[in-house]
Formats: C-alpha cells, sequence, structure tokens
C-alpha cells in the first residue's frame, strides 16, 4: 500500500511518500491518503471571507457549491472542503461554479488537485455553471479539456 503525506502551508502542497504523522502547527493541514479516503485535520487557517462554501449530499452525490472570488486567500478553504467532500467517497463530487464571477488560477489549480484526488479514489468529479470569465479562463488555458478528458462527464451549463 503507498502512502501519500502532504503538508498544505500557506497554501502551498507539499508531498512526499513515507509514514504518515500529524503535524500541528501554525496554519497547517496535513493531508494523508491510504487508500481508505483523505484524512484532514484542520488547524486555524484564515479565511478570506470573498467566497462563500457550502457541501450538500445529494444521495450518492456530494454537490460543493461556491458563491463570491475564488482568489489565493480562498484557494486554501475550497481544497478544504472539497477533500472533506471527497473523504466520504461520494460517487460523484459536483462542483457548482454558478455563483463564482472571478476565479485566479490558484483556484483553477485546487480543482485540478482535487480532480486528481477523485480519480485516486475513482469518483467522478463534474464541474457546473461554469460561465462568464471564469470559463474563459478554463477555456484559454487549456483546462476545460483537461476535465473533458477525465471521463468525469463534466458539463457546463
Amino acid at each position: 500500500m503507498r502512502r501519500l503525506v502532504g503538508m498544505i502551508v500557506e497554501g502551498c502542497m507539499q508531498a512526499s511518500d513515507g509514514e504518515s504523522h500529524r503535524r500541528e502547527s501554525g496554519s497547517r493541514i496535513q493531508i494523508v491518503e491510504n487508500g481508505l479516503g483523505v484524512t484532514v485535520t484542520r488547524i486555524a487557517i484564515p479565511s478570506s471571507g470573498n467566497l462563500k462554501i457550502s457541501v450538500d449530499q445529494e444521495g450518492k452525490d456530494a454537490v460543493v457549491r461556491l458563491t463570491g472570488r475564488i482568489d489565493v486567500d480562498s484557494s486554501p478553504d475550497l481544497r478544504l472542503r472539497t477533500l472533506l467532500a471527497e473523504e466520504a467517497l461520494p460517487q460523484t463530487v459536483i462542483i457548482d461554479l454558478a455563483g463564482v464571477p472571478y476565479i485566479e488560477t490558484s483556484g483553477v489549480a485546487t480543482l485540478i488537485e482535487s480532480l486528481r484526488i477523485a480519480r485516486h479514489h475513482q469518483i467522478s468529479f463534474r464541474l457546473q455553471g461554469l460561465s462568464g470569465a471564469a470559463l474563459r479562463l478554463f477555456e484559454v488555458t487549456g483546462v476545460l479539456a483537461l476535465f473533458e478528458a477525465s471521463g468525469s462527464g463534466q458539463k457546463v451549463s
């Protein structure tokens, strides 16, 4: 069994192979991925207040609804909430971006990381409500094709 131990420190992801362990210091989150799910320990991450995140269970799916701007300050919160949604091993994680008028590349990177983790756990990952400037960013960077190529059944509506 392979274990991936990663540490999110102030919005940066660092990962290394090795034994899992728990560290608590400052604004850190320890993520241990061990094949049984993702364990997330939250330790005081400052919130930007620019993004409202709600996670709802709808049948076998987890729906992550976002309202506001996704930027470098709000990306750590988005990462944590998405990981927590994936931890329950739903059939599909749906990211509803209908309430997001603006997204920075840090937010796109967070969604790519979430897609990778979902693939690892064989969870379908879908974006919905992507429009306007956010949709243009996904198209211009080629990231939209990455989500389409994932076989996640992603639909932009």
